[in-house]
């Protein structure tokens, strides 16, 4: 039997200790702002704590990024609680892989964000905004995140060759993407319900997994093909749960892009002048803008890694096993890389370049080789094209709502799910 983690504090760190024999508690009630509120009590960038009884390392910063994410040095196994890990990534999944295993699998997830596939996947999109606009007029309100979700999950299954045979599927595929995304950082009844909902999406994808193996007929260059047939580093293809996983993998974060939308119109609301400068077409404007509503919105509030090998860094030893949370929200307001850091200023984005460690809302370093999100780029074009749309396409009014955004609740969004009324064409 093995030997459960140890909770004592190793004798040799010299980190700054956050108060508190266990800070879970204050981490489920402070959020996105839990690492951050200790770095600055503590005049620190890494601190140490035990959570959910464990010893963890908390840091934050373009330095821990770099840190964090050199190639090699950190497993994402036993890393991230196993709640968010079965709605988020699944078990079996390249997320949790390394070393060769990862490499071939991320290559082949990879393989799907070339730039003709994002663009195809950002015209499918485009065409279902359309769509939407066109019925919009006659509905009195509309409630943005809903429809954003419903519009990306049409175009991602259309996109990945498993398209949508009706409204009653529509619904039910978006509902269950999108409690998967939203009960992903809680605990009890949101995490329960996103659980369950799983559950039956993974039967759907397994079902078309089975269908195409069995011989139904795919376009060879779909992501349900290439998932279907993809051979691992071990020579062999995929079981039909790991094939259904990975098919979820590439679904569910088109669906997740909705609440980078959903920040967007609320940063339009908020800094009108911005959404003038986005519907007259400046596309250098739309891209600083959409660079800093992923900077300055939170999305993923931390990622944590158990170091595969004892290093030093910054005159600090870490020892094999020890678990390190990163900070992202954290480093993408850290005062030192951003000046002004709680402002929104898209402006700071004109000239600059992404080094892959200051900019982290889904990760750092290299897609290609690391564990950061294969479909950022996606990400970038799917907001873009919304934002471009929701600004020049129509018009639109938004009444009196809470538009307040709890860094308490994980994932976040406006209170309200950003209402708009009276929309008619532009």
């Amino acid at each position: 039997m093995n030997a459960p983690p140890s909770t004592a504090l190793p004798v040799h760190r010299t980190i700054p200790q956050a108060p508190g024999f266990d800070n879970s508690i204050a981490l489920l009630s402070e959020g996105y702002r839990f690492i951050g509120n200790r770095c600055d009590e503590l005049g620190s960038d890494i601190f140490g704590t035990r959570l959910m009884l464990r010893r963890v390392v908390c840091v934050r910063g373009e330095a821990a990024a770099r840190m964090f994410y050199q190639p090699g040095r950190f497993t994402r196994q036993g890393a991230n609680p196993p709640t968010a890990l079965a709605l988020l990534q699944g078990h079996g999944s390249a997320h949790v892989q390394d070393g060769d295993m990862h490499r071939v699998r991320k290559a082949m997830l990879m393989s799907l964000q070339t730039p003709a596939s994002r663009a195809r996947l950002v015209d499918l999109a485009e065409r279902e905004w359309r769509l939407r606009f066109e019925r919009w007029p006659r509905v009195r309100r509309q409630v943005l995140i809903q429809e954003a979700q419903a519009v990306l999950c049409r175009a991602a299954c259309a996109w990945a060759g498993v398209p949508l045979a009706n409204v009653e599927e529509e619904v039910l595929r978006t509902a269950e993407f999108s409690a998967m995304i939203d009960g992903a950082g809680a605990v009890g009844p949101r995490n329960w319900l996103g659980a369950s909902l799983r559950r039956h999406t993974e039967q759907w994808a397994h079902d078309h997994i089975v269908a195409v193996r069995t011989g139904r007929p795919v376009d060879p260059e779909s992501p349900l093909a290439t998932i279907a047939f993809h051979v691992d580093a071990d020579g062999e293809v995929l079981s039909n749960a790991d094939a259904a996983v990975e098919l979820l993998n590439v679904l569910r974060p088109v669906v997740a892009v909705a609440r980078y939308i959903v920040f967007g119109a609320l940063a339009m609301h908020d800094y009108p002048e911005w959404r003038t400068r986005l519907a007259g077409g400046d596309d250098a404007a739309l891209e600083m803008f959409v660079e800093e509503v992923r900077r300055f919105y939170p999305f993923f509030p931390a990622i944590g890694g158990r170091a595969n090998h004892s290093f030093a860094w910054n005159g600090l030893q870490f020892d094999k096993g020890d678990w390190v949370l990163l900070d992202m929200y954290g480093t993408n307001h850290h005062r030192a890389t951003w000046p002004d850091a709680d402002l929104f200023r898209p402006q700071r984005f004109e000239a600059r370049k992404d080094n892959g460690f200051d900019l982290i809302p889904q990760g750092g370093g290299d897609p290609a080789s690391g564990h950061r999100c294969p479909g950022e780029a996606v990400t970038v074009e799917l907001t873009k094209s919304a934002l471009r749309l929701l600004a020049g396409a129509i018009h639109y009014e938004v009444p009196p709502q809470d538009l307040t955004v709890s860094l308490e609740r994980m994932p976040a969004l406006p209170a309200s799910g950003f209402v708009i009324e009276g929309v008619r064409p532009a």
